[in-house]
């Protein structure tokens, strides 16, 4: 499982850990203790952090996510999507758990955060981003079937949004191809995946 993250900006007026930023609230589903690294960083950088605790793929948690987002920083200009999960599975292995894993989290936590982030930016116009991949765009990689998928339905999600919201919020994706992040480190792809990877990237290394 990646490290998934739902990264909100609050007032900034660029990325998170960019100067410029000035309030970071952060959704982990892992202990907030472990976010605190993050936190220290986004606080150094942006001036002010939380972590929240939440499952984003959980209507009340994402309530909860914004509510207390709100209550520490008063509004909300920018929502990054960020918050996923990736597990091979040859199409000979694919579950229903895991189809419903990738699904929920990638696909359906991205709806109902974009859905409540509509609501706190209260009219003043907001930003949503959405972090994809070029899986979503291109053929998979092997074992990556579903990913693959889900992260196409965030593509369509996000052109869909973009014109319902138009006037109300920006909407746009960024789909990288693999980078060395911990979420990589944790699922410790192997030499020959690797090669395979940077074989189909313009640049031919990995991120």
């Amino acid at each position: 499982m990646l490290p998934s993250y739902t990264v909100l900006p609050m007032r900034a007026t660029a990325p998170p850990m960019i100067p410029g930023s000035t309030r970071v609230s952060t959704c982990t589903c892992r202990p907030v203790a472990r976010a605190r690294p993050f936190v220290n960083a986004a606080t150094r950088s942006c001036g002010k952090a939380i972590a929240v605790k939440a499952n984003v793929a959980k209507q009340a948690d994402i309530e909860r996510l914004f509510a207390e987002t709100r209550a520490a920083f008063g509004a909300l200009d920018i929502l990054v999507n960020n918050a996923g999960i990736y597990a091979a599975a040859p199409v000979g292995t694919i579950t229903e758990e895991g189809f419903h894993r990738h699904f929920d989290l990638n696909v359906l936590g991205l709806i109902l955060a974009s859905q409540e982030a509509v609501k706190h930016f209260d009219g003043r116009g907001g930003n949503i981003i959405n972090i994809s991949s070029v899986v979503g765009i291109t053929p998979a990689s092997p074992g990556g079937l579903v990913y693959s998928a889900s992260k196409a339905a965030v593509e369509s999600i996000t052109r869909g949004l973009a014109f319902e919201l138009a006037g109300r919020a920006r909407v746009n994706s960024i789909a990288p191809g693999m980078v060395e992040t911990e979420g990589l480190g944790h699922l410790n792809p192997d030499d020959g995946f690797k090669g395979y990877v940077v074989s189909r990237s313009a640049v031919k290394r990995l991120g």
